[in-house]
């Protein structure tokens, strides 16, 4: 039987306590399965059998408690646990001093999410815990969970940990050795590792790995090693930062890989034997200096240009032209001032550099009753070099546009905005025989757009329809711009057109192949529609748009048409659940499409998702693919990848995988692959990963 203390025995007893805050209560309660007594030789108040001291928010129990009345002290021994607001203490043998909130523990066993600390002895209050010969873990411990063990640790609730003579691993395998060690609570105790094997034909029997750890606030250093039977070692310094200051932010990443590859190693984009020695380098910067002023970078080294779809072909096929730039933009009350870097460090790949280019843009203002003005002007050093051909042509160059366009909207359904606007440009080293050369351009023309909707009293509770409302827009645009192909022996071609299968920029001052341009005379015609219906968290939602644009060209190139092809953008949502998204170009002359781009997404919440797209360009692609994944249970789940060649009739790719969850804190993915069809890539694969959850 659990017995109080008796009132007069309470207020000598404990009546001394100090005041824990003002919400504390009056007295405290003291409770124990045997009697409660008072010994008045050593002034303790004594609880003994599932004793437990409540007083505010902090609670102590035990096998047994006893509480020094003169020196404000609770002594608990026996299963103790100490217990104050989350964090929740358990230990051997527990001296709590209430009058300034320390304590001292023997056996520590602590767990206040995500970390869970053990430790012989501890000290330590409100603000911080020190623990003496301390293992600490993501979670429980456990055989493949994250793992600290140090010396001295030094833990900050929900902020950090600070730890001396520590070393890291994964449960009892710690191999990593830190003199000293601190870890950011709100990012996780190991931020990057990652571990895949496998077999490739191309590579053989495949082992990578990668570790990150941090080495002082913000930066995680570490590296990637990768070894492969048919090729040798891949090994190369990585590593992330990022700023502490919160009023300066700045974050970014570095990796890198080099190898003596002995197997068989083919030829690069240029025909040209790829080399023995192969090596890449990637560098990615964020930062804003100051609220006005930003920088970003990037560096992309590849010694050839196979070397990351041979070895690291997820990165490849997202990005497979390297980039490699610096950027900095200031922005002003209404303008953007930039200075922009382009470089080509890789030798295989023909690149736009700016070396640099200084840009000054002023945002659209209003200078008149519905009159807008537009200005932007840049200076730049600029170099094209063709891949693999030496130097190529190099340019000086300022470039300054300027326009006025006045809106005029008699209604809201209607309006009208005519557009004059001149574009000077001057080059300090022309071609052709002159020395230097000055193009000034001019443009008229006008953007109009009429605006419609109606509404419609239409309801569906199976696919949560409140009303329709339909949204349409026709749209024209015009440009004329007389002379904008004059000068072209004079100027170094170096901004020049690339390929695209999309409507371009149709005004003077949009365009940005400004050294390869044509006589503009064009009239744009658009219709935008849009299905929408009432949403009760959004207000509204769209259900159907389609798009349609073509262009009139009353001056083109002689292979050209004069009404172009028609380009569609079709997106259909009925439900949060389903999207349909198709672009389609097709010549109206002949109704033949030569593009035909579709994707349809279904999922059910996190049971399972599946993707079905296609990829149609006349002459060039027609493939298929399905992307899929279903939930089996809490730790496995079910992945496939397909695509099919139409015109080859075969599957270009196969993948077939699982993924579990390893403690909740890994997870592995177990693919096989088939490739068919001429490319680097290996006919089979087997590969398993590994990576860190997010914890």
């Amino acid at each position: 039987m659990i017995r109080r203390l008796r009132p007069l025995l309470l207020f000598a007893a404990l009546g001394a306590l100090p005041a824990l805050g003002a919400d504390a209560p009056a007295q405290p309660v003291f409770t124990s399965e045997e009697p409660t007594y008072f010994d008045g030789r050593t002034k303790e108040a004594v609880g003994v059998g599932h004793a437990q001291l409540t007083y505010g928010d902090l609670v102590v129990t035990a096998d047994e408690i006893r509480y020094r009345t003169d020196i404000h002290v609770v002594i608990a021994r026996g299963h103790a646990t100490l217990t104050r607001g989350a964090r929740r203490l358990l230990a051997d043998t527990l001296t709590y001093h209430l009058d300034d909130g320390t304590y001292e523990v023997e056996n520590l066993r602590m767990g206040e999410y995500p970390v869970y600390l053990t430790g012989t002895s501890a000290t330590g209050d409100r603000n911080s815990l020190t623990v003496n010969h301390a293992e600490a873990t993501i979670q429980e411990p456990g055989p493949f969970v994250p793992t600290l063990h140090a010396d001295r640790l030094i833990y900050t609730p929900g902020q950090r940990l600070r730890a001396e003579s520590a070393n890291v691993g994964v449960g009892a395998v710690r191999p990593v050795i830190f003199g000293r060690f601190q870890q950011n609570l709100k990012e996780p105790l190991i931020s990057y590792v990652s571990l895949t094997g496998g077999y490739r034909s191309s590579l053989g029997v495949t082992l990578d790995a990668g570790l990150h750890l941090p080495v002082q606030p913000g930066l995680k250093l570490g590296g990637d090693l990768g070894l492969y039977t048919h090729r040798g070692v891949m090994v190369g310094p990585s590593g992330t930062y990022e700023g502490t200051d919160p009023e300066s932010p700045l974050h970014g990443f570095f990796k890198s890989g080099f190898i003596q590859d002995h197997g068989e190693r083919l030829t690069d984009v240029l025909g040209r034997p790829v080399p023995a020695n192969r090596g890449f380098i990637t560098w990615e910067h964020r930062q804003l200096i100051t609220p006005d002023l930003t920088l970003t970078g990037q560096l992309n080294y590849w010694k050839d240009s196979e070397i990351i779809r041979d070895f690291r072909p997820d990165a490849f096929f997202p990005v497979q032209q390297p980039d490699t730039y610096l950027e900095s933009v200031y922005s002003g009350d209404n303008f953007l001032v930039s200075l922009f870097a382009r470089f080509q460090p890789n030798s295989f790949q023909s690149v736009q550099e700016r070396l640099p280019e200084l840009r000054f843009d002023l945002l659209p203002i209003t200078i008149g009753p519905a009159v807008t003005e537009r200005f932007n002007a840049s200076v730049a050093v600029l170099r094209n070099d063709p891949a693999g051909a030496g130097t190529g042509p190099t340019s000086r160059r300022f470039d300054a546009y300027y326009g006025l366009s006045r809106l005029f909207a008699p209604n809201n359904w209607f309006s009208f905005t005519p557009v004059l606007g001149g574009r000077l440009t001057y080059y300090d080293q022309a071609t052709g025989g002159r020395s230097t050369y000055t193009r000034a351009l001019g443009e008229v023309g006008f953007d109009a757009a009429v605006r419609a909707s109606a509404v419609y009293d239409y309801k569906n509770p199976a696919w949560h329809i409140d009303g329709l409302r339909h949204l349409i827009t026709p749209r024209i645009s015009y440009r004329y711009i007389p002379q904008a192909a004059k000068g072209a022996a004079y100027i170094p071609p170096v901004d020049t057109q690339t390929f695209s299968t999309y409507l371009q920029p149709l005004g003077l001052g949009a365009i940005r192949n400004i050294d390869d341009l044509q006589r503009t005379n064009t009239l744009r015609v658009g219709l935008d529609n849009t299905l929408q219906t009432r949403d009760d968290e959004y207000g509204s939602r769209d259900l159907l748009v389609l798009n349609l644009a073509a262009d009139f060209r009353y001056d083109r190139k002689p292979a050209d048409r004069e009404l172009s092809e028609i380009h569609t953008e079709f997106a259909l949502m009925p439900a949060r659940w389903m999207q349909l998204d198709a672009y389609t170009t097709f010549a109206p002359q002949t109704f033949k499409l030569s593009e035909f781009n579709t994707g349809l997404t279904i999922h059910d919440g996190q049971a399972w998702s599946a993707r079905v797209g296609s990829n149609f360009l006349r002459h060039q692609i027609d493939n298929y693919q399905l992307d899929g994944a279903a939930r089996l249970n809490e730790v496995y789940d079910a992945v496939v990848r397909l695509e099919y060649d139409i015109r080859k009739h075969r599957f270009n790719e196969q993948a077939y995988g699982i993924r579990q969850k390893i403690s909740n804190v890994w997870l592995a993915e177990y693919t096989f692959t088939l490739y068919d069809g001429p490319r680097r890539e290996s006919r089979v694969g087997f590969n398993v990963r590994v990576t860190a959850l997010a914890f």
